[in-house]
Formats: C-alpha cells, sequence, structure tokens
C-alpha cells in the first residue's frame, strides 16, 4: 500500500487473478479511478484503491501496459493525478520452439570440405529473445544409417548450419549410401535445462558424386600442329566462386600447362616426348582470401612418341674383319644403330638391306644382313684376298618413315698359316733386386709371324706358360713391333721364392688353319735371380680391431700389437702410435738393435668405441605444437623424442611436470618407444602460447631426464588447419 504516485510493476505472466497494490486515500479524496491500457485484464476497486489483474497477463500478446490512476472526491472531481501506473509483463518460458518447415532437404558433394555447410535448418520462438527462454540451440538427434562410430553429419548449434564432418568428408560416398536422413533438434533455454522446451524435424540429405576429382591420365601427341593453347581436360570444384590455379614440384625451366577460372586445362606449347615423356602437377582452387577450399589434385600428362627420329648410324663407320677361309654362313659383325623414338614401339622398330657392295668381285652378293638384327654373314666361302682385299658396303637402315645409310668396310684378312717364331729360344738370365717396383720391365724379347701384318693372324701374344704359378710377371706386346715386355706384376720376395724358370710361349689371336700346330719355335725359355734387401719388419696383423666401452679409464690397456723381421735379426721392433686420433693412445716401447734400424712398417688400429649412456633425451620436432582456437574437444599433438646416444637406449616416457594446474589442463600419452600424444583435457582454453613442463626419460642404466618448457600455440587457424 502506500499514497497514489507515478509507479511501476514487472509481473510475470499467466497467474490468473490477483492483487497488484492498494493506493491509499488522502482526504478530501473518498475514490479511485483507472484508465489507459487495461485491456480487461487490469483495473482498480474504486472505494478500496486496489489495483488488481481479473486475468493472465501475457507477455507475447502485450509486454507493457500503461494505466493512469486518480483520486476522486464525492463530486468526483479530481483530487491528485492521474499519475502513470506502468506495468511490465514478465516472460516466461510457455513457447516451444517451431522450426519453420516440417521436413527440410539438401544435397552434399562426397569429398567436401569438413564444417564447410551445405544447408541450414531454422527455428523460432515465440518467448522473449533477450532471455534464455528464446535462445536456441540445435543438435542432432538421430542419424539413419549411422554406419560408423562417428556421426557423418554436424551441426552448428547456433546458426544451425549443417555440414561434413571430418569422418563424413572422408567415408560420404553415393555408391554406398546416397540418402541419410537426420532428425535434428531445437531446444529453448539454450540449451542448458531439463525443463526447456523441444522441438524436431526430418532432414533428408542426398549424397552426390564428388565433382572435384582428378580426371584419367591425359594423352597428349608430341609436335602437334594445333594452335595453342590446346584445351586437355577440365576439373570441378564443389564449390562456386573458387580460383584455380597450377603448382609443381619437379622445379621445370617451364611448366607448359595453364588453367583458366572454369577449370578449364590448357597445354600452351608443342610437347618433345624425346625431351621430356610424362608431367605431372597439381590443380588447387583457393578462395577470395587465398586460403585452400579442396584438397590438391595431381595431373598426370602422357607425351605420346610419333615418328619424328630418323634412324642413326652408331659410328661413322663399321670396320670388321673377316679371314679369306672363312665358311659360308658365318657372323662376322653386326651393323648397330638407334632411333630415338619410343622403345619397343613400331616408330623406332629398324629394318636392315644391304644397298650395294663395292666391289662386286667375284660376285654381288656375298654378304646377307639379317634383317631385324644387323647382324651380317657370308653367303659362301668365296672370299679370295688376291682378288679383293676390302669391301664396302652401304647398309639402307629404316623405320616406318625414315631411311639412313650406315656405311660398313670390311676387311678380307689372309688365313692364319704362319706360327710365331722366337728370335731365340733362351733368354738366359736377370738377377734383380726384390725390392724393384711393380712395373718395372726386366726383359725384352722378340718373336716374328710370317702372316699378313696388322692383322690378328700376325698379332703376337706373349704368355708365362710354366714357372709362374702366382702371375708374378706379365708380358705386354707393342703392336706396332711385335716386341715384348717382360714386367713385374707382384712384388717380388727372396724369401719365398729366390728363383723362377720361366717358359713363355707366343701365339696368335685368330686360330691357326687346320694342319697347322704351334711348336717349340714358338717357346722360350728364360731364368730370373731374386737377390736379398733389408725389408722394413711385418706385423702380425695389418689391421688391429678392439671394442672398447667410451667410457674406458685412461691407462686402460687396450691390445698388445706384435712384429717381426723377415730377415730374422730380431722379434720385436720399435712400436708408437700415429695417426689422426694419436693424442688418445700411449705405447710401452721395445727397442731392439738391427743392422738398419731406418726400416719401418705401419699396421692398422681400429677402435671401436661402445656407446654409454651419457646424453639426456631431448624433443625432436620441427615446429612448436598447435591447437586450434576455440578447441572442440579430442584435439592431440604428436610429439617426438630422440637421444644421441645408441638406440637401445631411445626407449623414452614423457610425463608432465609442474603444479597440478598443468596436470589439469593437460595430458600425456605414450604412442611407442619414441613418441607420445599431448592433449588439452578441456575445451576452454584461451588464444595465447602455453609453456608446458614435459619430462622425458630413456631406459639407460642408470636412467637420464631431460626437462623441457614445450610452447603450446592455441591459435586461430586457417581452413587448412594450420596457425595465422
Amino acid at each position: 500500500t502506500g499514497p497514489l504516485k507515478d509507479m511501476n510493476f514487472s509481473i510475470p505472466e499467466g497467474g490468473g487473478v490477483r492483487f497488484i497494490y492498494q493506493f491509499t486515500f488522502e482526504p478530501p479524496a473518498v475514490s479511485f479511478r483507472a484508465t489507459g491500457e487495461k485491456d480487461g485484464i487490469i483495473d482498480i476497486v474504486p472505494k478500496t484503491g486496489i489495483l488488481y489483474l481479473n486475468g493472465s497477463l501475457d507477455w507475447e500478446t502485450k509486454a507493457v501496459h500503461r494505466l493512469q490512476v486518480e483520486s476522486l472526491d464525492e463530486k468526483g472531481n479530481i483530487v491528485k493525478g492521474p499519475y502513470t501506473v506502468t506495468i511490465h509483463v514478465e516472460d516466461i518460458n510457455d513457447n516451444p520452439p517451431e522450426f519453420d518447415q516440417i521436413k527440410y532437404t539438401g544435397v552434399v558433394r562426397q569429398n567436401s570440405r569438413p564444417g564447410k555447410p551445405f544447408m541450414y535448418v531454422h527455428a523460432t520462438d515465440r518467448d522473449d529473445p533477450t532471455t534464455p527462454h528464446g535462445q536456441l540451440t540445435y543438435s542432432i538427434l538421430h542419424h539413419f544409417p549411422n554406419p560408423y562410430t562417428e556421426m557423418l553429419f554436424q551441426i552448428d548449434n547456433v546458426t544451425g548450419a549443417i555440414s561434413p564432418s571430418k569422418m563424413g568428408s572422408y567415408y560420404l560416398d553415393p555408391q554406398k549410401q546416397d540418402t541419410f536422413t537426420l532428425v535434428v533438434t531445437v531446444k529453448d533455454m539454450a540449451g542448458m535445462t531439463t525443463n526447456a522446451f523441444t522441438s524436431s524435424a526430418d532432414v533428408i540429405i542426398t549424397v552426390k558424386e564428388s565433382l572435384w576429382k582428378a580426371p584419367p591420365t591425359i594423352h597428349i601427341q608430341e609436335n602437334s600442329t594445333q594452335i595453342y593453347p590446346v584445351n586437355i581436360s577440365q576439373v570441378h570444384s564443389n564449390e562456386p566462386d573458387v580460383i584455380y590455379d597450377l603448382f609443381e614440384k619437379e622445379k621445370l625451366p617451364r611448366l607448359p600447362f595453364s588453367i583458366d577460372q572454369n577449370g578449364v586445362i590448357y597445354v600452351t606449347e608443342p610437347l618433345d616426348r624425346e625431351e621430356k615423356d610424362t608431367y605431372t602437377f597439381f590443380v588447387v582452387t583457393k578462395d577470395n582470401e587465398g586460403e585452400l577450399v579442396d584438397k590438391p589434385l595431381q595431373i598426370h600428362v602422357t607425351v605420346e612418341d610419333i615418328n619424328d627420329n630418323p634412324p642413326v648410324c652408331q659410328q661413322a663407320v663399321t670396320v670388321l674383319e673377316v679371314q679369306e677361309n672363312e665358311g659360308g654362313g658365318s657372323n662376322i659383325g653386326t651393323v648397330r644403330a638407334t632411333d630415338m623414338d619410343k622403345e619397343d614401339t613400331l616408330n623406332s622398330r629398324l629394318q636392315f638391306k644391304i644397298k650395294s657392295q663395292v666391289p662386286a668381285v667375284p660376285a654381288s652378293d656375298l654378304f646377307f644382313i639379317q634383317q631385324d638384327t644387323g647382324i651380317l654373314q657370308l653367303i659362301s666361302s668365296s672370299l679370295n684376298k688376291r682378288i679383293a682385299s676390302n669391301y664396302s658396303l652401304k647398309v639402307l637402315v629404316t623405320d616406318a618413315v625414315f631411311q639412313t645409310i650406315c656405311d660398313v668396310q670390311i676387311h678380307v684378312i689372309d688365313i692364319n698359316d704362319r706360327i710365331p717364331i722366337f728370335e731365340k729360344s733362351d733368354y738366359h738370365n736377370v738377377t734383380v733386386a726384390e725390392s724393384l717396383p711393380v712395373g718395372t720391365v726386366i726383359l725384352e724379347i722378340q718373336a716374328t709371324d710370317g702372316d699378313e701384318p696388322a692383322t690378328g693372324s700376325s698379332y703376337i701374344i706373349y704368355q708365362v706358360k710354366e714357372g709362374d704359378p702366382n702371375n708374378t710377371f706379365i708380358i705386354e706386346t707393342d703392336p706396332e713391333t711385335n716386341q715384348g715386355f717382360v714386367k713385374i706384376n707382384k712384388a717380388l720376395d727372396f724369401e719365398a721364392a729366390p728363383v723362377y724358370n720361366l717358359v713363355i710361349n707366343a701365339t696368335n689371336p685368330e686360330p691357326l688353319v687346320p694342319g697347322v700346330q704351334y711348336n717349340s719355335s714358338s717357346l722360350t725359355l728364360f731364368k730370373v735371380f731374386v737377390t736379398n734387401v733389408d725389408e722394413p719388419p711385418v706385423f702380425h696383423m695389418t689391421v688391429y680391431e678392439r671394442k672398447v666401452s667410451e667410457d674406458i679409464p685412461v691407462n686402460t690397456l687396450v691390445m698388445t700389437v706384435e712384429a717381426y723381421d723377415p730377415e730374422g735379426d730380431t722379434k720385436i721392433v720399435l712400436k708408437e702410435a700415429q695417426g689422426k686420433h694419436a693424442q688418445y693412445f700411449a705405447c710401452r716401447k721395445r727397442l731392439f738393435c738391427k743392422n738398419n734400424a731406418a726400416q719401418k712398417s705401419k699396421a692398422t688400429l681400429i677402435l671401436h668405441l661402445g656407446d654409454v649412456n651419457d646424453n639426456p633425451p631431448l624433443l625432436a620436432m620441427d615446429y612448436p605444437p598447435f591447437f586450434c582456437y576455440p578447441l572442440s574437444g579430442g584435439e592431440k599433438a604428436f610429439l617426438q623424442a630422440t637421444d644421441a646416444d645408441e638406440q637401445w637406449y631411445s626407449t623414452f616416457t614423457f610425463s608432465l611436470a609442474g603444479d597440478m594446474n598443468t596436470r589439469n589442463n593437460w595430458e600425456i600419452s605414450k604412442v611407442n618407444a619414441t613418441h607420445a600424444y599431448l592433449s588439452p583435457k578441456h575445451a576452454n582454453f584461451e588464444e595465447k602460447v602455453y609453456n608446458i613442463p614435459v619430462i622425458i626419460n630413456d631406459n639407460g642404466k642408470p636412467p637420464l631426464e631431460r626437462k623441457v618448457n614445450l610452447e603450446v600455440n592455441v591459435c586461430k587457424c586457417s581452413s587448412e588447419k594450420s596457425c595465422f
């Protein structure tokens, strides 16, 4: 109760009949009168001044009622007033939300971007939108069918935008399932209370094939005479208004392809298969901000061969030799040619044919060439060096379009009917020191051959036939004079072989004709005396190996190295360590007198160091981990550790250090011996960099530990899930 004055009241809607307020009389007032927006619900008792409701207020019908109240005397004259009485109707949640359609339909393309909306649902609520009563939240209640553990679709709980989930972007396939039904719900009270109103609607989604797919391998004929650029293919993004572009990883001097903003791919110039037979590049789509829209498509182009290369002779002139007594059908050589067109195709298939033979005596067809191999053969045994000692052939080499002439020179050589004869049957002896270097000539020998000079029938090959089982000597021939040079092929050793009794023979590379054989005229004798030379000491082993731990104490005996004198003068000689790492070693020296102490030898010591666990593990990451803001839950970052020690110490354990705040916000789970996941425990993170103390232990004995302050960035991300 109270005196008459301007007043404001807030009254919840509904509730039926009730008293609001009682105004008190101030003489000479004896009654009250109310006018204004009473709407048949609000009134005042004149004699008592009680303001009351005779029904229920409804916020949805009228949110504010404004009345004028005045007091009257006995004659009905106004004593006070009018005063304004304002009644504000408070909304209660008495209206369920309603979808604007009973059923929705939408179309989504296979491989669409996760989170990219392809349709919307919309609902309204008659309650006050400034209160939770009218704040709506969308969700997916059912998903028919649902073949996977996660839903293939997701809905924005505020906007009602429906998009593929990550699982859906990967698995949606119209060949497997082309229609899905979602039961979408909308709840008022911002979805936060159990007594909120909920409504639902069906959403029918049709899955169609992705437009964004790479064309099959594109085949382009080389050296085409078309007008460039030439349309060779087209790609289509699932998204409208994207920008198409090409990029390649081969870093070519130029990429002879382009793409327009309709996704049409062009070749911009003639291609040459012999220069490059395949191309691989990528088509990308970007939005107006330059962010990638679709996953890059890999495009493969194969350049098809045409016959645009003639055969090429491998040699300007192919020179062959044939003995005059060679039999018919014998292979005398091969004419070789190549073709740069594609291998194992008709474009590079070569065929051979003899075009001419000069001279044409004693016949014009003495030779035959195999059509597909180029192998030359004698037709009959009719060669005679006295009639013709040389033949010139023109061989026609053809592919399906081009032809080339290859020149062949055939030399008819004398038959090998003479054997080499030594000028001396015994070259007596020579004395050499065992220290003589390998390659030294110790004797010159000479044999002669009566066959045609400068042919395989007269060229002489010298060999040690007896007395040299270890090939200590080698004999080289001067091709001009047939003189032989006996050389040292391996180091001489007086102690192993002081004398060599050599038997040397002389032969030809061409076989002798039937009835002719090598005899004693093609043999000679030669004796080599080797003299002793003071030699350096010899180690028992040329290489000594030992394995020790890297933490071996100073002055530990590693090994004993011994040597001996081949001359037998002493058993042990001076030993000292030299070389790149000699500063790490010391030798105990024992020195015995020798006649010539200047002789020295060296042996190699290889010391393998065994690893010990003396390096703590550390994180091996190219860039710090990040999470996209705002977090949605379930995110993981991959951590990798490494260790400079051997692999068997590289099994790591990961744990969090620091206070309980760190443990309440983050957790680490092991993946394998060297990797772990770092995961946030909730989604309520600010957009900033967090320092997380992480402890890494290896499995050495004893184990080593390293504490790392890991910087983790919670940041806004691009569509490709990278910080920006």
